[in-house]
């Protein structure tokens, strides 16, 4: 993988408010502060989380992304992007192949995360079928798509010209992909923060509790010393 020196800019899909920030907060929050310029772009707005029945259905959407773009300035990150897909209902389609190429199009990342299309069998929970799809779409939009000027050529019509990205980090990957580890546990506080920032999807969590023991577990895969906190990835060139 490249070093973060060679990087300037990073894109990250995910499908839900709150899925970049369990899955890849804590290495954002250290590209931030290396300089690296960090976009997210969230797929869906996350219209069918919550667990409040009082709050009105077609009130989550909009308090979903006020809380990922609060999540987001949590670790630095102040350029968010919403989709509007509906959750739940994420398929892999042309249409959404076509904005995410239009997304890395105007970013031109060196670097795209996004979440594993593979299931994750030991945590049935990070495999979520929008969360697969996501995946599949993202790496579609990153070959073939937002390389090939003749793809969606709307695109190219509109001043969106083609970009390769170098480089795809995924999150939530089955461990046998797991391929990448970054030591987080100087943002570990950020990471939390920005967690803490979905309060109608994590209030009732004991997130230290919860992420502590499976960022060090990670860490402790990925050969860290023991006391370590490490987000892991299967990472692939894509040059």
């Amino acid at each position: 993988m490249l070093p973060d020196a060679k990087i300037q800019r990073a894109l990250v899909i995910a499908a839900h408010p709150d899925d970049a920030d369990f899955g890849c907060a804590g290495t954002v929050a250290g590209w931030v502060s290396a300089g690296i310029e960090v976009t997210y772009c969230i797929i869906t707005s996350g219209d069918a989380g919550g667990f409040d029945p009082s709050v009105a259905r077609s009130d989550i959407a909009g308090i979903r992304e006020n809380e990922q773009r609060a999540a987001a300035a949590a670790v630095g990150v102040t350029d968010v992007t919403f989709l509007g897909y509906p959750d739940g209902a994420l398929e892999v389609t042309h249409p959404l192949r076509r904005d995410l190429s239009r997304v890395i199009r105007q970013v031109r990342p060196q670097r795209v995360v996004c979440q594993s299309p593979e299931r994750n069998w030991a945590r049935i929970g990070a495999s979520h079928p929008d969360h697969l799809r996501a995946g599949e779409a993202s790496l579609c939009a990153v070959y073939p798509d937002s390389r090939n000027p003749f793809a969606h050529p709307e695109l190219l019509a509109a001043g969106f010209e083609d970009w390769k990205v170098a480089e795809v980090w995924m999150t939530a990957a089955p461990q046998h992909l797991v391929n990448h580890w970054v030591d987080v546990t100087d943002s570990f506080d950020r990471k939390i923060a920005a967690l803490r920032a979905h309060v109608s999807q994590t209030a009732h969590v004991d997130l230290e509790g919860l992420l502590g023991p499976w960022l060090a577990a990670q860490a402790k895969a990925g050969g860290l010393a023991e006391g370590r906190m490490a987000e892991a990835f299967h990472a692939i060139d894509t040059t």
